[in-house]
């Protein structure tokens, strides 16, 4: 089956088109640290072609949740020097994912200070875990045009940091609400300088970290995360393809290993003309490796890779459960089933404990 054969990303053979989806599990401490058992977590799950991991954090001013890792102070990066060394020694291969929350977090876990982002314009209808409990989003701080040039330069850091700890190569979380993606969003982005206001300016942003990407960490090392039809997080486009076309057209100048596209993961019923085919719409887009998010089962990822179009299914919910995620598939051997109650925060349990098959 195509899930279980080799297929070449960047410079790479992987060993099947099999790929573990970012997942934030909220298990570093409040300096952004991982430990031994993110090591050991990750190291379970090596048997895919590819692990990307959760969202780190680029920056102090990048978070959002609290515990969640970062890769901008000499010990973070030490700490995950233990994590790809544990991969590389399963000859598995992994992927930073490197993440800045912009306006998705509250001043309570950033020291007092407001979070940012393109405009002042709070998300409405939802609510924010915090260190505090949860809490009603603030309004953001306004990005200058100089602090979104050191935020550009911050990612350069984090991604060259990324290669010192060991990583493989480095994915731009620029989906599911947060500051890139709020950069591409009409209802986030209300800029009237080189940033916003057109689609140009506002894929601008996007596109110039993934050129600081490149830079820093060179060719087929890059991958970016795109969501174009997710509104969580209160992101909303008139209209999408005109939004993200001339996006991946642009994204296909750059040397990239891949760009990964999440599906719809909530009801269109209020969006009847967003794009119901996210591959089909957008994957046929990009002249770079596309790997498909959201969703997928065995069946379902075997049939959406038959199709031609997408190269890489990747997994969340079920690599969570299943550290042997691909030898089940191998097996069409039954699912652990995730607990929802340990996904976020915690110990051991509900994260390096899961059972293999046969125990």
């Amino acid at each position: 089956m195509k899930l279980l054969e080799n297929i070449k990303l960047g410079n790479q053979i992987l060993k099947n088109a099999v790929a573990m989806a970012p997942m934030t599990r909220s298990r570093a401490n409040f300096k952004g640290v991982v430990s031994d058992i993110t090591a050991k977590y990750y190291a379970q799950r090596a048997t895919a072609g590819l692990l990307i991991t959760e969202g780190i954090n680029i920056s102090e001013q990048a978070l959002g949740s609290p515990l969640t890792p970062g890769l901008y102070t000499d010990e973070q990066v030490e700490a995950w020097k233990k994590v790809t060394k544990a991969v590389h020694e399963n000859e598995g291969v992994i992927y930073a994912q490197l993440w800045h929350t912009g306006r998705v977090g509250h001043s309570v876990d950033k020291n007092g200070q407001l979070p940012v982002a393109p405009s002042a314009v709070g998300i409405k209808g939802q609510q924010h875990f915090t260190s505090q409990g949860i809490k009603d989003y603030e309004v953001p701080h306004e990005l200058t045009v100089a602090e979104i040039k050191q935020i550009i330069k911050d990612y350069g850091k984090a991604a060259k940091n990324a290669m010192e700890a060991g990583f493989d190569g480095v994915e731009l979380h620029a989906a599911f609400g947060y500051l890139p993606n709020q950069f591409l969003s009409e209802s986030a982005n209300l800029r009237t300088d080189e940033y916003g206001g057109s689609i140009e300016n506002r894929n601008r942003f996007v596109l110039e970290v993934m050129q600081e990407l490149v830079d820093a960490v060179g060719s087929d090392k890059v991958g970016i995360k795109l969501s174009p039809t997710i509104y969580y997080n209160n992101i909303e486009n008139n209209d999408p393809e005109a939004q993200f076309t001339p996006l991946i057209e642009a994204l296909n100048e750059l040397p990239l290993a891949y760009v990964h596209l999440m599906n719809a993961m909530f009801p269109l019923d209020h969006y009847p003309h967003y794009p119901k085919h996210v591959m089909e719409t957008f994957g046929k887009l990009t002249n770079h490796l596309l790997i498909a998010n959201a969703g997928y089962d065995r069946a379902s990822g075997e049939q959406e890779l038959e199709k031609g179009i997408v190269k890489i299914i990747s997994y969340g919910s079920l690599f969570l459960a299943n550290p042997d995620l691909v030898k089940r598939f191998e097996l069409d051997a039954e699912y652990n089933v995730a607990d929802q109650a340990t996904m976020y925060g915690g110990d051991e349990h509900g994260y390096s404990d899961y059972p293999f098959l046969g125990e």
